[in-house]
């Protein structure tokens, strides 16, 4: 497999800058330097007065050196906004032209690549946060992520495909990275292998992956992910960006059983290549040893390496104090082995940790959600997405300041999940409760307002897509998350177990909020 220097990339710099400065003298119009700066991995916002820039975090790890990294350009170019992202990478927000250009090229030096960050090309690699540590996982995925994000780099220059590809990885049942709904998953098997789920998504169509291999040897997943992009540039439609995504190919190829015919003739075309794609993987072994301080609370979970735990931070909205994560930068700079790990859900796990490390580390990170209900998911939101239709962020603030004022109980509310509009970037489709931009009309006038979805499931096995329920006026939603929660507070039940007990409750609470 060949390896991209991220040195490399270095030649594409100057014409970012000068793009760039185009756009900011006004020479550029946005919709043209939108289709050139998603390959760099930077947009502008809405407005068109600032960028963002979205640094590749392959399968979700930030080591210490990368996060010193972060920490610098947040200090040297006082970045007031950083966001968690839902596919486990790091935005940094409200950059002006020499900042976003300075950074994207900073970034290579510390091997943080942009390409193809943005744009019809392969996107970051997903792998759960815990891989390695949990002792539930049926192995660690994270070498064989890392080393599919290396090669997929290589098809940022290739033909260009349709759209994005999304690939990620699971290492058990709990599928926190929908690896079986994704472009591309690998799934993790009790007996060390993986079935490949290909073809699924969230946002308009969404579907659920196809399964077209089994049993597939770890070593050998760069053959399938070769095949994947062979079988998307074949069959994906070019003439359509909205059905541009692998999840159509399901319908163009006429059902889930002729896309695995036509996916598995695509990957006996590169098994017949004689391209050695073969993976030579040594799985690192951990050699930190506890410190004998036992720690237990509600942000620690004890590791599967005797005497280390990991302590997990929810920036709310995924939006960390840009100082806070400077502050976590400098405490674990010189604690052995410790690094931070994102999940799809915006959460950020340091792992690696003794128990005086972890206690430091909770500490440096008090300031953050408090309750289940406060780790939602939020996309960042219509305030500065060019395409989104409602500001996420903002109903997500709005939601927990309403709960915390009445003093909802932690458990009565679940994790919700919302997105600015349908493209699902907050994977409303998947949560519990689900909520996505629309508008509502209401009194001969259309109002914001957000979709309820409810009933979505990620467990392998159990997957389901959210039922939609119906529109709510954006000023309602926070007085129907305090009337849901005083229901089930009532009940002195948590709300799975209230749901559960109750499955038409949820509906009848929501149903008055519905009709307004």
């Amino acid at each position: 497999m060949n390896k991209i220097d991220p040195q490399s990339w270095k030649k594409e710099m100057p014409e970012f800058r000068r793009q760039t400065e185009a756009f900011y003298a006004g020479t550029l119009k946005q919709s043209e330097y939108k289709g050139f700066s998603g390959l760099y991995g930077s947009y502008a916002q809405r407005g068109g007065q600032a960028s963002m820039l979205r640094l590749r975090m392959t399968a979700g790890r930030v080591t210490k050196e990368k996060l010193a990294f972060v920490a610098e350009m947040i200090r040297k170019y006082q970045v007031k906004r950083v966001h968690f992202t839902t596919c486990e990478t790091i935005q940094l927000h409200d950059l002006d032209c020499n900042a976003v250009c300075e950074i994207m090229e900073a970034a290579l030096d510390a091997g943080i690549v942009t390409m193809g960050g943005g744009g019809d090309f392969p996107r970051n690699v997903m792998c759960p946060p815990l891989t390695g540590s949990d002792p539930d996982a049926y192995f660690d995925v994270l070498p064989y992520a890392e080393e599919a994000g290396e090669y997929l780099m290589n098809f940022i220059q290739a033909e260009k495909m349709p759209r994005k590809l999304k690939v990620c990885f699971s290492d058990s049942p709990k599928n926190v990275t929908h690896a079986t709904y994704r472009d591309l998953g690998f799934v993790a098997r009790a007996d060390g292998a993986f079935d490949v789920y290909s073809a699924g998504g969230l946002g308009n169509n969404p579907r659920f992956g196809v399964k077209v291999a089994e049993a597939v040897k770890p070593e050998q997943i760069l053959y399938y992910i070769k095949a994947m992009w062979l079988t998307f540039r074949a069959y994906g439609c070019y003439e359509n960006r909205g059905k541009a995504r692998t999840r159509y190919m399901q319908d163009i190829l006429g059902g889930a059983q002729q896309y695995a015919a036509a996916y598995q003739a695509k990957l006996a075309e590169v098994l017949a290549s004689g391209e050695d794609l073969t993976l030579h993987v040594k799985p690192s072994v951990l050699k930190k040893e506890g410190d004998g301080s036992g720690i237990s609370g509600r942000r620690v979970i004890a590791q599967k390496q005797p005497g280390l735990y990991t302590v997990l931070w929810h920036p709310i909205g995924g939006q960390p104090d840009p100082e806070q994560l400077c502050a976590l930068s400098d405490a674990i700079a010189g604690m052995e082995a410790a690094e931070m790990h994102l999940a799809p859900d915006e959460t950020a796990y340091i792992i690696n940790l003794t128990g005086a490390e972890a206690e430091k580390i909770l500490d440096v990170t008090a300031k953050g959600a408090e309750t289940v209900f406060e780790t939602s998911v939020a996309c960042i939101g219509a305030n500065v997405c060019q395409i989104g239709l409602r500001d996420s962020q903002a109903l997500l603030k709005a939601c927990v300041e309403a709960v915390r004022e009445v003093g909802i109980p932690d458990g009565a509310l679940p994790q919700i999940h919302i997105s600015g509009c349908p493209s699902s970037c907050g994977t409303h489709q998947t949560g519990m409760i689900g909520l996505r931009g629309a508008s509502k009309k209401t009194q001969g006038a259309m109002q914001s307002a957000f979709l309820l979805y409810v009933n979505g499931k990620e467990e392998q096995g159990k997957e389901c897509m959210g039922r939609e329920l119906g529109t709510i006026r954006e000023a309602k939603i926070p007085a129907f998350f305090v009337a849901l929660g005083k229901e089930v507070a009532a009940s002195g039940l948590d709300f799975v177990t209230w749901k559960e007990q109750n499955p038409e409750a949820l509906e009848k609470v929501a149903t008055p909020y519905l009709q307004e």
